[in-house]
């Protein structure tokens, strides 16, 4: 099969199958049926199989090699030892960054503009890792983020102190989430979770209703992520993923939604 030229999804579908445990893959499709699969398709069924694409090269007019490595599944933080450095400056999470991936960034600021963060006064973000979050506004905003308090709460005192730096305006505070009323932060009118609920040490359904009842205002309004995607050696793979399944499984994201 290496030698042949892929024309159709099943070939394609066939040689990662065949090769999967390879940690280089190269094959050439007929330009045409890359043409219909399109960037998007390459790129769909290398995640899938966790490899990485590299550039293309195009043979002659009728084909086009692609070239393929296998991503590092220990080069993540969800192999990382459980302590609280696990999300701190000196691990792997540290390494996202959130506004470089189009699809959080769009839907985040997307959001925003529903929930007309111009119009408040405080913000919470609990999990702040970098800060993204926050830049976001800030860069929404301009010079009307100054009338906004900001502020960010993360059990990594490495990750505090990165973002007191970072952030030199907003108040950062080095807590455990679950217990958020001992901090006596006060209301919010809007309060940001980008995957911290689903923490495997928080009870998402008690913190949940904790954090409605106890600091969001009448009128306030919550942005909330849930995760269905991994981070593995530098590259964000779709698809939620439990230790029974060897496929995507969402069961468990619905459930918190």
């Amino acid at each position: 099969m290496e030698n042949e030229i892929l024309n159709n999804t099943y070939q394609l579908i066939d040689f990662f199958e065949a090769f999967k445990h390879d940690d280089k893959l190269s094959f050439v499709l007929d330009k045409e049926f890359f043409n219909k699969l399109g960037y998007k398709g390459v790129v769909d069924i290398a995640q899938i199989y966790k490899y990485k694409l590299l550039t293309p090269e195009i043979l002659d007019e009728d084909r086009i090699e692609l070239s393929f490595v296998k991503l590092r599944e220990d080069k993540s933080f969800h192999n990382d030892a459980k302590s609280q450095e696990k999300y701190g400056v000196s691990s792997e999470f540290f390494n996202i960054d959130k506004v470089t991936q189009p699809s959080f960034l769009y839907y985040y600021q997307e959001a925003l503009k529903f929930c007309t963060v111009s119009n408040k006064r405080r913000v919470l973000n609990l999990g702040i890792n970098k800060g993204d979050e926050f830049e976001v506004i800030y860069k929404l905003l301009g010079d009307d983020a100054k009338g906004i308090e900001l502020v960010g709460v993360d059990y990594s005192q490495s990750i505090i102190e990165y973002a007191e730096k970072k952030y030199t305006k907003a108040k950062m505070i080095c807590g455990d989430i679950n217990s958020l009323s001992s901090l006596n932060l006060g209301c919010f009118d809007m309060i940001v979770s980008i995957g911290t609920l689903q923490s495997s040490n928080i009870n998402f359904n008690e913190r949940f209703m904790s954090i409605y009842q106890n600091q969001l205002e009448k009128n306030g309004s919550l942005i909330l992520g849930f995760p269905n995607c991994r981070w593995i050696d530098g590259e964000m793979v779709y698809g939620a993923m439990t230790p029974n399944y060897n496929f995507s499984e969402m069961s468990l994201v619905l459930k918190d939604i």
